[in-house]
């Protein structure tokens, strides 16, 4: 498959498109895509590298699949388009950014301007049967996603790395803690921030004044 990436991530993961499991996961996706209806449009299925370049990336959040509600999915991790309802993980996180930097609740669940600033919003698996959660994973998107995260780590120095809940908490395995910054808390689902695992972690303003002391600019939140 000619894989529609940005070229900074087309060169750098070269080794995964053109290796056996990856041929393995496009014959499937093809299928799924042919035979049944999955989000997000296979257009966007890579839009998080596409409005991320790899040069440009300052932060990395992980989420696990695309929402696999009609409409909902734009190929960013937490992200809906604009005037799409937000699901209740992403009320819970602009909670957090409300309290955490003082500014009022955005109206549009869109991210694409977290991802312009280099804000890569990455979920390990990209694409998903619609209503049901999970059924495009272990079908090798975790392994080229996991590669994403090696990438980064390797190539790039003082990325800031939001790992939201276990399953993204896993992945500081791959991530060189010495170069980057690893922030960790509860997942902004219902369930973890009803418990008390997610509101109050502050990652925004913590995130800023980790790029700001490296030199960088701060996101725009």
């Amino acid at each position: 498959m000619k894989v529609n990436i940005h070229p900074s991530w087309k060169l750098a993961l070269s080794a995964e498109f053109e290796s056996t499991y990856f041929k393995g996961l496009t014959q499937f996706v093809k299928e799924e895509y042919a035979t049944g209806t999955c989000y997000p449009p296979g257009a966007r299925i890579f839009a998080a590298f596409d409005r991320c370049t790899l040069d440009d990336v300052k932060v990395v959040i992980l989420g696990q699949d695309p929402y696999h509600g009609q409409g909902q999915a734009n190929g960013l991790c937490f992200s809906v388009a604009d005037g799409v309802p937000h699901p209740p993980s992403l009320i819970n996180i602009f909670k957090e950014q409300q309290n955490d930097l003082n500014k009022p609740y955005p109206e549009s669940g869109n991210l694409e301007a977290w991802a312009d600033q280099g804000v890569l919003l990455l979920n390990a698996t990209l694409t998903v049967r619609a209503h049901q959660a999970g059924s495009h994973q272990k079908q090798g998107w975790e392994t080229f996603t996991d590669a994403v995260i090696k990438t980064v780590s390797e190539q790039k120095e003082g990325v800031v790395f939001l790992l939201w809940g276990g399953f993204a908490k896993k992945k500081a395995k791959l991530i060189d803690a010495q170069k980057h910054h690893i922030l960790t808390s509860g997942h902004p689902s219902p369930l973890s921030a009803n418990r008390g695992y997610w509101f109050g972690n502050r990652h925004f303003s913590q995130t800023n004044s980790i790029l700001q002391q490296i030199g960088k600019s701060p996101i725009v939140w």
